[in-house]
């Protein structure tokens, strides 16, 4: 991944979206030729000179301070995550990806067998799944039964018919999984099977590749998932993400259930 084009990108995407009034700006009378703030309104706004925030937005500004990095992400309102992504490509030096594969603690394969009442498994780098409970191969789909390189929540979203069968809402979750890419991206520009993951997928989905060039970002840590599962028929989840505390690549995801919920009754049936 080239990182000057993607923060020059990333940033004129960010700047385009944001309306003047959005950011406090009062309007000047003069006719605007782009969509959202000017680059001298974002320099102005972030305390920079505009000849600086041009060079940055075209990926040569260098490796400006954190207190730089934090005034932009303030000036253009950045969410958690666009911030998260606006250090990684201005500020921090990527580590490099670890070459050998990521392996999955007995204590967190203990868990998931003791998770035996709701779906759960463990994601790795590039979306990668790791291990999985046997609700978690019922609900999503038999990880165990693919390839190992197979095995990756994206590749499956994306070119697994069922895919799109089983989610409900499948465009929203195909979308979060491309800026939860893009976000991985960003941090570990030099992970090879990540980019020949990417490169896949923008050939053969169009959906994804259009979503890719959007440059959205995003971190998973909890929120709904809706399945229409061919036995149990309508399921509903409330997912947590949770990062191992001695790998930050790796995190458990569990699908919960509200007690005495029609989804609870729905799973005794896969159980």
């Amino acid at each position: 991944m080239d990182r000057s084009h993607e923060t020059a990108d990333f940033l004129r995407g960010r700047r385009a979206r944001l309306r003047p009034d959005a950011a406090g700006l009062p309007g000047d009378g003069r006719i605007r030729r782009v969509p959202g703030l000017r680059r001298d309104e974002v320099a102005r706004l972030a305390g920079v000179s505009v000849e600086y925030y041009t060079r940055l937005e075209q990926g040569r500004g260098g490796n400006p301070s954190p207190e730089v990095v934090a005034a932009l992400a303030e000036a253009l309102r950045l969410d958690p995550a666009e911030r998260e992504h606006l250090a990684d490509l201005l500020g921090r030096t990527p580590a490099p990806t670890p070459a050998t594969p990521q392996r999955v603690r007995s204590g967190l394969h203990l868990m998931l067998r003791n998770l035996d009442r709701v779906p759960a498994y463990v994601m790795g780098r590039r979306t990668d799944v790791l291990a999985s409970n046997r609700l978690a191969r019922a609900v999503i789909g038999d990880f165990d039964a693919l390839p190992v390189p197979h095995r990756n929540i994206a590749r499956i979203s994306f070119l697994d018919p069922q895919a799109r069968e089983r989610l409900v809402d499948w465009e929203q979750c195909a979308l979060e999984t491309v800026a939860t890419l893009r976000l991985e991206a960003g941090r570990n520009p030099g992970d090879r099977r990540l980019a020949d993951l990417i490169r896949e997928l923008t050939l053969r989905s169009p959906e994804f590749a259009r979503w890719w060039d959007d440059h959205r970002v995003f971190r998973r840590t909890h929120g709904t998932k809706r399945f229409r599962h061919p036995i149990a028929g309508d399921l509903e989840f409330f997912y947590e993400n949770l990062r191992s505390p001695d790998d930050p690549d790796q995190s458990l995801c569990v699908f919960n259930v509200e007690p005495g919920s029609p989804t609870e009754r729905n799973l005794r049936l896969l159980a």
